[in-house]
């Protein structure tokens, strides 16, 4: 779900070109030089640490945005910058692991002006804020990159909303600045929750944003601080201008000594807050209610495709729903109480449907089946006043419970006298 840096169309040559760059840059950047300093070798008090930060892009997995570390040897003016964000499709058993939630992602890092120059061309913001470090802070924080940066330390297991580009680029400044930073943004409260950041950044794609909201669970849901709310790119920048720290003399001072932005945006920027999708999926699932009530009058095999298509999809998206929960480590997505209203129980009566439509009496077994499904969208509602963190499903109870209303009303209607 975060920008994970240029996509280009062929992977194996991506990989390639990567690979060579990487090893150039390392080659560079450890090469001992006598004649002069570079960002490997140059002492602290010639670096400056700055956190490079990268808009939206228009791509849906560029809608999270992207940051960096950049440091630069102000004698040589040598830059750097270190990102968290590669990925790579040749990695063995890279699709199952994705669908597996078990992704692993790399460290990277590029000379700067490279590295900006492609946002700056597809018209995404890029912003630099130079940091208050210490020269001894400056040179741990050269040491722990150029550490990570090697071909043992550079891959980490990759969580959306834990363990991500901008998680990684947080952490490693906290880890510099003796772990002051962390303290202080957990004592702040967060804007949003999970799900209201990721339907923000995602409601360009509707189709996407709908998807990821119906898949997400109560941990999605819970409220958030600053610090974890830092996962995102843009909140990281904005976070990092209350944080204070003490120069060399041990005077309080801003983390952010300067801001600039070295591209503005071009792009449609996101909106500031979440879209409401209570009312757009509440008047979708009346409608499709009424129809499914005009055809059973009026075409009854219209309704019966209508059904099956609802019936179907139900049954898919609660497989996929308890797939997610059971055999993956998608902790985002587990415990889903959406499954009270989608799940394979929908599966089983595709067959007492179609009967429905010649009028025909539901059986026994389907009568029983209505029932449990009538009583699981009644506690998908109750959930809602327990205490607590509840998952913010209203949209998608709004969305099923007319239909299944009306669906249980149509396929009950004709029933038989016992």
């Amino acid at each position: 779900m975060h920008d994970h840096g240029r996509t280009p169309a062929s992977p194996r040559l991506s990989r390639f070109i990567a690979s060579v760059a990487s090893l150039l840059l390392c080659c560079l950047l450890l090469w001992p030089s006598h004649a002069q300093a570079g960002v490997a070798n140059a002492p602290g008090s010639n670096l400056e640490v700055s956190l490079v930060t990268y808009g939206p892009g228009d791509t849906y997995w560029e809608r999270f945005g992207h940051d960096a570390i950049e440091l630069r040897d102000t004698v040589s003016g040598e830059a750097v910058t270190f990102n968290y964000g590669v990925f790579d499709f040749d990695e063995s058993g890279f699709l199952l692991n994705f669908a597996r939630g078990q992704m692993h992602y790399l460290m990277d890092a590029a000379p700067s002006d490279v590295d900006q120059h492609y946002y700056t061309e597809v018209g995404r913001s890029v912003t630099r804020q130079r940091l208050a470090f210490t020269p001894a802070q400056a040179a741990e924080m050269r040491d722990y990159l150029l550490w990570n940066l090697q071909p043992e330390n550079v891959r980490y297991e990759y969580d959306y909303y834990v363990r991500n580009c901008a998680t990684r680029v947080r952490d490693a400044i906290d880890k510099a600045l003796g772990g002051v930073m962390k303290p202080q943004l957990e004592a702040r409260a967060g804007g949003m929750t999970y799900r209201q950041q990721t339907a923000r950044l995602m409601s360009q794609q509707a189709w996407l944003m709908l998807i990821l909201d119906l898949g997400l669970g109560p941990y999605a849901d819970q409220p958030m601080n600053a610090w974890q709310e830092a996962f995102l790119p843009m909140e990281l920048q904005s976070e990092v201008r209350h944080v204070t720290v003490n120069n060399a003399e041990g005077h309080a001072q801003p983390l952010v000594l300067d801001e600039q932005v070295v591209s503005p945006n071009r792009l449609d920027a996101p909106p500031a807050t979440a879209p409401d999708l209570r009312l757009p999926l509440a008047l979708a699932g009346l409608i499709f209610a009424i129809l499914l009530i005009a055809a059973y009058r009026f075409a009854p095999v219209v309704y019966a495709l209508l059904g099956s298509l609802y019936l179907v999809l139900a049954g898919l998206v609660g497989l996929a729903l308890l797939i997610l929960w059971t055999l993956t480590t998608h902790h985002s997505a587990w415990g889903n109480a959406n499954l009270l209203l989608f799940n394979p129980l929908a599966f089983l009566l595709l067959a007492a449907l179609w009967r429905s439509r010649k009028r025909l009496p539901a059986s026994r077994f389907a009568n029983s089946v209505i029932a449990l499904q009538l009583l699981a969208v009644l506690a998908a509602c109750l959930m809602h006043l327990l205490p607590g963190v509840v998952q913010q499903n209203q949209p998608w109870l709004l969305f099923a419970l007319p239909i299944w209303l009306a669906m249980a009303w149509m396929l009950r209607k004709q029933r038989a006298p016992i």
